[in-house]
């Protein structure tokens, strides 16, 4: 080919590009969005290790658990060398080794040993996680006590946190179990704890818990301004033909989709577990 006809050639494409554009393609490339990451989390109240039966059998909510495949799990109601309930062992402890999992435990109550030299009697919350936790607090928030005869509503721990990394991204989880008491008053201090803690946080957000109400209840609406509420479709208390829903997967709004909730059936503690498949969204 002739120079002079090769440059005719190159200046022919020139002049249709310009007419017709550019190729879709070429104006459209940019990078790929970050897939979701899949996340299983639960929570349980383990009622100290005993089922609906009353009796102690750690093996038993073992069993359950490692049927939820789950990768993050709250836990309420946990002993720790409390007393003979349990057989003064380290239920979180255990579980979490029986499980594979990391562990963190929040004690809300940690009371001097029975003998000197002995652990402390402790109970709270925990978390197990089968990603490595970073980091971990135990956050105080209003509580009013069950071990002081005379008590007055005050700060107290008992709220745990983690970070966990899932695939590269940090996570925070919190787990919390908040009061029983028919009066809602130390409910409300405590979700305006809870939201005043977990404003400080950024990034994909999980509350696990026993939150003591229902989902309609007055003191738990501020908490749905900010989460979103894992709804399972299904009660979860009593264990046994369960009629109000009081344990709950929520999670912070914009970070995580909800795929999926659901409440196994089981009586291996008074309460049944809420399980949920998140989605982490794309940074």
């Amino acid at each position: 080919m002739s120079p002079r006809r090769r440059s005719r050639l190159l200046l022919t494409a020139a002049l249709l590009g310009a007419l017709l554009g550019a190729p879709p393609a070429a104006a459209a490339v940019s990078p790929a969005a970050s897939p979701g990451v899949p996340l299983r989390v639960a929570t349980y109240n383990i009622h100290a290790g005993a089922g609906m039966d009353n009796a102690f059998d750690l093996d038993r909510q073992a069993s359950e658990l490692r049927t939820l495949h789950a990768d993050v799990i709250g836990l309420q109601e946990a002993d720790r060398h409390w007393g003979p309930r349990s057989e003064w062992r380290d239920l979180a402890g255990e579980l979490a080794e029986r499980l594979g999992m990391y562990v963190y435990f929040a004690p809300i109550y940690s009371l001097d040993p029975a003998e000197p030299g002995g652990p402390r009697a402790e109970f709270g919350v925990a978390v197990l996680s089968r990603y490595r936790i970073v980091s971990a607090e135990n956050h105080e928030i209003t509580r009013l006590s069950t071990q002081d005869p005379n008590p007055s509503p005050g700060p107290a721990p008992g709220f745990g946190e983690v970070v966990v990394r899932v695939k590269g991204r940090p996570v925070h989880v919190y787990v919390t179990h908040l009061d029983y008491r028919p009066d809602p008053a130390v409910r409300v201090a405590q979700v305006a704890d809870t939201r005043r803690i977990m404003a400080e946080d950024r990034g994909p957000k999980v509350l696990l818990g026993d939150f003591n109400a229902e989902p309609a209840a007055p003191e738990l609406a501020p908490l749905w301004e900010e989460l979103t509420d894992a709804d399972p479709g299904a009660p979860t208390f009593p264990a046994q033909d369960p009629v109000k829903r009081i344990d709950y997967v929520a999670v912070a709004k914009g970070a995580a989709q909800v795929r999926r909730a659901w409440v196994p059936e089981s009586v291996a503690s008074d309460h049944r577990a809420v399980v949920a498949d998140l989605v982490l969204r794309g940074r």
